[in-house]
C-alpha cells in the first residue's frame, strides 16, 4: 500500500514540517502493520471500525502512553479524514474513536530559593551575558511566554506606569506591571544593548543586532536552569510555570494570575495551585487534632 498521496498532502497542502509528517506516516504503518498481522488487511482504506479499536485496545494492553495513543488515533482520523475527501472510501472508520483520558501533569517550577541563586552565579563583561541573564528573569518576572518574549518591542514597555504590554495569543493585549527595581535594571539594560546602535525594534537582540529565534532563548534558559536547579524540563515555560506558581504560593487570586498569564479560562490557570493544597496539607498533618489521629 502506498501513502505517497497523503503524504505529498501533509507536505505541500498542509504545510507540516518534515518531523511532523514522519510522525503520521509511521503511526500510519504502523497500524496497517497490526492490521494485516491480525486481520490479513494490506490497505487501510479496508479496515473497519473495529479493526481500528482493536489496535488501539492493543497499544493500550501495551501499556503504551495514552498521549502517544490520541496521536496514532489523530493520524488515523487525518488519513481517512484524506480518502473520504478524495472519494476513495464511503465512512471513516476511524471517526468514532474516542481519545483515551490523558493524566493531569503538575507542571515543573524552580524553587524561589533557586531563583535567588542566579545573583551568585558569575556575571561576564559584554553584553552577551547581561542579555542572557535578563532574558532568564523576564520570563521568571512576567511569566509571558517564549514567543512573547521574542516580540517583545522596547515601545511594549512604559517605564511611567511601570507596565509591559504583551501581545498574547489570538493577538489579545494584556498588561504586566513590574517594580520599579525591575525597571530601572531594565533601563540600564536597554542602554547597554543600544550600544549596539541596531535597527531592530525588539528588547531582545543577538550580538548582531536581529531578532532572537526560539532555540536561542530555550538554549539561554536550559544554561542557567542547569546550573541553579535539578528540575528535568529546563524550558523557558518552566520559568512560566514558576512565575505562577510562587504567585499562587503567596495568596495570589487566581483570576489576578490567569489575566497575567494570558490564560482564556480560568481552568488552565487552576494548575497552578497545587503548591498551595501541598502547604495546606502540611499545615493540617501539622496542626490539625484529627490528622494526628
Amino acid at each position: 500500500m502506498s501513502l505517497d498521496s497523503f503524504e505529498k498532502y501533509l507536505k505541500f497542502e498542509k504545510r507540516y514540517s518534515d518531523h511532523t509528517v514522519l510522525a503520521y506516516l509511521t503511526d500510519l504503518r504502523q497500524a496497517l502493520k497490526y492490521l494485516d498481522q491480525a486481520y490479513d488487511i494490506t490497505d487501510l482504506k479496508e479496515a473497519k471500525h473495529t479493526y481500528l479499536r482493536s489496535w488501539i485496545m492493543s497499544l493500550v494492553g501495551a501499556k503504551e502512553h495514552p498521549r502517544s495513543v490520541n496521536r496514532k488515533m489523530s493520524s488515523l482520523r487525518s488519513y481517512y479524514k484524506f480518502e473520504l475527501k478524495n472519494e476513495n472510501i464511503e465512512v471513516n472508520p476511524a471517526s468514532r474513536l474516542r481519545a483515551l483520558k490523558l493524566p493531569k501533569r503538575l507542571p515543573q517550577y524552580v524553587q524561589e530559593h533557586q531563583i535567588k541563586t542566579m545573583e551568585e552565579i558569575p556575571m561576564d563583561d559584554g553584553f552577551s551575558d547581561l542579555r542572557d541573564r535578563f532574558i532568564f528573569e523576564m520570563l521568571y518576572a512576567t511569566g509571558m511566554r517564549r514567543s512573547e518574549l521574542i516580540n517583545l518591542r522596547i515601545e511594549d514597555i512604559n517605564f511611567a506606569r511601570f507596565e509591559i504590554r504583551v501581545l498574547g495569543k489570538g493577538d489579545k493585549v494584556r498588561l504586566i506591571p513590574i517594580s520599579k527595581v525591575f525597571a530601572d535594571r531594565l533601563q540600564s539594560f536597554l542602554l547597554q544593548r543600544n550600544k549596539l546602535q541596531c535597527t531592530c525594534p525588539n528588547v531582545f537582540v543577538t550580538n548582531r543586532g536581529t531578532k532572537l529565534y526560539p532555540k536561542f532563548v530555550y538554549n539561554v534558559v536550559k544554561k542557567f536552569l542547569a546550573l541553579i536547579s535539578t528540575v528535568e524540563q529546563k524550558g523557558p515555560h518552566t520559568l512560566r510555570h514558576s512565575f505562577a506558581t510562587h504567585l499562587s504560593s503567596h495568596g495570589a487570586d487566581l483570576n489576578a494570575i490567569k489575566d497575567l498569564l494570558g490564560h482564556a479560562n480560568l481552568s488552565a490557570t487552576q494548575i497552578y495551585t497545587h503548591n498551595s493544597i501541598d502547604k495546606l496539607k502540611k499545615v493540617y498533618a501539622q496542626a490539625h487534632p484529627k490528622a494526628r489521629g
